[in-house]
């Protein structure tokens, strides 16, 4: 049972051939917000099923914020027509239903969450640039969120753009090609109500 225990908190799983073998992570109520323990550190849970609170107002975290700032020149230096400006924390009152999710259930309440935003202000799409963050975003600790193909896990829609700061971890799970909802096996999809 120590063994299984183990499992759980450490976030472990297979590869892509294994991705139904993973063990669960278990969720916990931390007052203001949900999280995992995953193998590194702790990891805020924010979805269609795991609101944050209202008053759950961090701003953006400093060391996510960093690493972006680095993955962003990366992309310039690599030719990619980036804006340094991005879209990163918004409060719980900032955030409204014109974006993909309603207060409180936003990553980007989380201050981990960032859109990288081209030159022309728009969100990235172009595919070379997209495929420049699923390729590389690990290397700074992000993950790309909302991945092609995995809406009904997530519940929400592909978003090239939207990167979430999980650091060391990110590397891993990056490579097995799971949401974040599969990897540590808690649960997505759309709103309970």
């Amino acid at each position: 049972a120590k063994t299984e225990q183990t499992a759980k908190a450490d976030g472990t799983v297979g590869s892509k051939s294994q991705g139904a073998t993973q063990k669960k992570a278990e969720v916990v109520n931390k007052g203001d917000y949900y999280s995992i323990q995953g193998k590194y550190d702790e990891i805020i849970v924010a979805n269609k099923h795991y609101p944050l609170s209202k008053d759950y107002n961090p701003g953006e975290n400093p060391t996510a914020k960093a690493e972006l700032v680095k993955l962003i020149k990366a992309m310039q230096e690599a030719g990619f027509p980036i804006s340094d400006p991005y879209s990163g924390f918004r409060s719980y009152e900032t955030q409204t239903d014109r974006y993909s999710a309603r207060p409180g259930y936003s990553e980007h309440q989380t201050g981990l969450a960032f859109d990288v935003i081209g030159t022309d202000g728009d969100l990235v799409t172009e595919e070379k640039a997209a495929q420049w963050l699923l390729d590389h975003a690990a290397d700074y600790g992000f993950v790309v969120r909302y991945l092609k193909g995995k809406e009904k896990e997530t519940g929400y829609m592909a978003e090239e753009w939207h990167l979430r700061y999980v650091g060391k971890e990110a590397k891993e799970i990056a490579e097995s090609g799971l949401s974040l909802e599969e990897y540590y096996g808690f649960k997505g999809g759309d709103y309970v109500d």
